[in-house]
């Protein structure tokens, strides 16, 4: 498999002078995903985890609803100068009868397009593909339990502490019990890693769960939660405006500026109980 982390030789400036020293970097490294065959998307991420991946990228793009809709998930040979394999083509075989993805569907991977569809269309493509909608989700999370989902996040962040390079997303019950933690470097990646886990561990939909991310709320990660049907997603800065209006339209509670003991609740204020256990 390939590296978490790499070592480069780096020059420290600091009113003490130059001084050369080791620096463990994370690691980063495309990776193409196929499906049956055809090149379908390629991410750049930190090695690991990678079949989550892979299963969380094409539930939340709407591709597979169950585990079950994949028959096989295995790497393509493939090596680099030092013979190496190289561990950065995937390729999963869809079961039988689950249709292939839709022609062109790369330019609705909100996950790797900048451009190209409207805030609009965007909306309209989640609301007909989700399959898991969070909407009437009944769960309530204390705002103590919210206020400490950051930190235990970051005590899950084992490669960021020798880095301190990658974004992490971590699943949680509404008691505040974590359930997964992914980091990567790519903020969709670690939530599609996260993703990939809950479907690969019967976990989709996911009711009763928080969501929680280390960076900001944007529409691709309201978006895949949406389609996992996660009724509560948390950041510790800020959302976009079309993240609130998509998880508004979806139901789902959005919270950002999650730090200390401070929150802005976006959406779905009900979910917010003082006297929730």
């Amino acid at each position: 498999m390939g590296r978490v982390t790499v070592r480069r030789s780096v020059v420290k400036l600091s009113p003490n002078g130059r001084q050369r020293r080791s620096d463990v970097l994370a690691a980063e490294e495309p990776l193409e995903l196929r499906v049956d065959g055809k090149s379908l998307a390629v991410t750049m991420r930190t090695p690991g985890h990678d079949v989550e991946l892979a299963h969380g990228f094409l539930l939340t793009e709407g591709v597979i609803g169950d585990k079950e809709d994949v028959s096989t998930a295995r790497y393509c040979d493939g090596v680099d100068d030092s013979g190496r394999n190289t561990y950065n083509v995937l390729d999963l075989a869809l079961a039988p009868g689950v249709p292939p993805p839709d022609s062109g569907v790369e330019r609705n991977f909100y996950t790797t397009s900048s451009c190209g569809v409207c805030g609009k269309a965007a909306l309209d493509a989640v609301r007909l593909k989700t399959r898991h909608s969070p909407a009437g989700d009944p769960t309530t999370v204390s705002p103590t339990v919210l206020t400490s989902l950051p930190d235990t996040l970051r005590e899950a962040q084992r490669v960021f502490d020798s880095t301190g390079g990658l974004h992490a997303a971590g699943l949680f019950w509404a008691d505040g019990t974590m359930l997964v933690g992914r980091e990567d470097v790519g903020r969709h990646n670690a939530v599609d890693k996260v993703m990939g886990w809950a479907l690969l561990n019967d976990h989709i939909p996911l009711a009763g769960t928080v969501l929680m991310v280390s960076g900001r709320a944007s529409f691709e990660l309201v978006q895949k939660a949406a389609m996992a049907g996660v009724p509560m997603l948390a950041a510790v800065s800020a959302p976009s405006s079309l993240a609130v209006e998509l998880a508004d339209e979806s139901g789902m509670t959005l919270i950002g500026f999650l730090r200390g003991d401070s929150m802005n609740v976006y959406t779905g204020i009900e979910r917010l109980d003082d006297h929730a256990e």
